[in-house]
């Protein structure tokens, strides 16, 4: 779409990235500050019901008293919360938005309506319903472009079989999109990100350098189709594929990058990971975009953070910035053999003070 611009009156397209500080889940609060965010959040459990590392913990494990139902919650960061309904089913409950990753309206909606709804297949779960949340400086941008993220958001959700009812809107100094996602679970089949078991391969579902090619994208205004196309993919078919394989342990790579959410299923399992690096798939363009110097802020802090916890190896500086770059919309990583995607490494034995190796 194309606006009049208010001094020459001529046509100039909007950049929907150029309105924000940063992008996609690029912009994420970064995990370290997160986490010391939310520490005071977690209640102490109750005695005698503390769960074991890589364990599912049963109702009464993570929480006492009413709060016994909720299945998945604060403790290890997983992707969404369950809580058990009492009839053999559970509910996934999440929420995910953003700042613009890319410049066409319809292409952010559609990337942050498949980022949303990942949070529910990263659980095992299938959505139900979504609930639009948006951010929208009125006084800046046209609400005809916010109609095209709607609508592009629609699409998607469609696609999943979820159906939108509303949600809630705010002027705003940059624009926001997301959903909260509701969804059903079999509490008997969730995918956690603590029930890693050592001996177990790991999978990952979508290539990585989204993050690189968005950056760039914000920068230069260069289209990567292939990257709107990864990030817009659903991640349902795989979500599948891992509860047919018999997974119980994943987790979405998104904000955190590859090797930031694998230390939190590593760290959250008890287990050490080990990644074969020439085995990562990688968007083409990324690396070369890489070495040109596209790397987001989101990436560099990623990578800090794990860094105490990480044996890199022969790995170098690029190498590593590319395992720890900020995905919007990736894929899932699986704990378990998935057909058709590459395996990417193994959990292993727990090794003191280190969460992830390179190889």
């Amino acid at each position: 779409m194309k606006t009049v611009g208010p001094a020459t009156g001529s046509a100039a397209p909007v950049r929907l990235t150029s309105y924000a500080r940063g992008g996609g889940c690029a912009c994420k609060i970064p995990p370290g500050e997160l986490e010391a965010m939310v520490a005071g959040l977690l209640p102490p459990p109750s005695p005698g019901k503390t769960p074991s590392r890589g364990q599912a913990p049963t109702p009464g494990q993570t929480l006492g008293g009413d709060e016994d139902r909720l299945l998945v919650g604060l403790d290890d960061g997983d992707d969404a919360a369950v809580v058990r309904t009492g009839d053999g089913t559970a509910v996934v409950s999440t929420a995910d938005f953003f700042t613009p990753v890319v410049d066409d309206a319809r292409d952010w909606g559609r990337i942050a309506a498949a980022n949303a709804l990942s949070d529910v297949y990263a659980m095992g779960g299938r959505p139900l319903v979504a609930l639009n949340l948006l951010g929208w400086p009125r006084d800046v941008l046209p609400a005809e472009l916010a109609g095209e993220v709607l609508a592009g958001a629609l699409d998607v959700a469609r696609a999943a079989g979820c159906l939108v009812g509303g949600g809630h809107s705010i002027d705003s100094p940059e624009p926001l999109y997301g959903m909260a996602v509701t969804g059903l679970v079999d509490p008997d089949r969730l995918l956690r990100n603590d029930a890693g078991r050592p001996g177990v391969p790991l999978t990952l579902t979508k290539p990585l350098g989204v993050g690189i090619l968005n950056n760039r994208h914000k920068r230069t205004g260069e289209v990567f189709a292939h990257a709107v196309a990864a990030m817009a993919a659903l991640n349902d078919k795989a979500s599948a594929a891992a509860l047919e394989a018999g997974a119980v342990c994943a987790t979405d790579v998104t904000g955190f990058g590859l090797l930031g959410h694998l230390h939190k299923l590593a760290r959250a399992s008890g287990v050490t990971a080990v990644v074969d690096a020439a085995a990562v798939p990688v968007l083409d363009g990324a690396r070369e975009s890489l070495r040109a110097g596209y790397v987001s802020g989101g990436t560099r802090r990623n990578l800090d953070w794990v860094r105490p916890h990480l044996d890199a190896g022969r790995a170098g500086e690029d190498q590593l910035q590319l395992l720890a770059d900020a995905q919007t919309s990736g894929g899932l990583l699986v704990a378990g053999e998935i057909p058709g995607h590459p395996v990417i490494g193994e959990l292993m034995p727990a090794v003191a003070g280190t969460t992830l190796v390179i190889r």
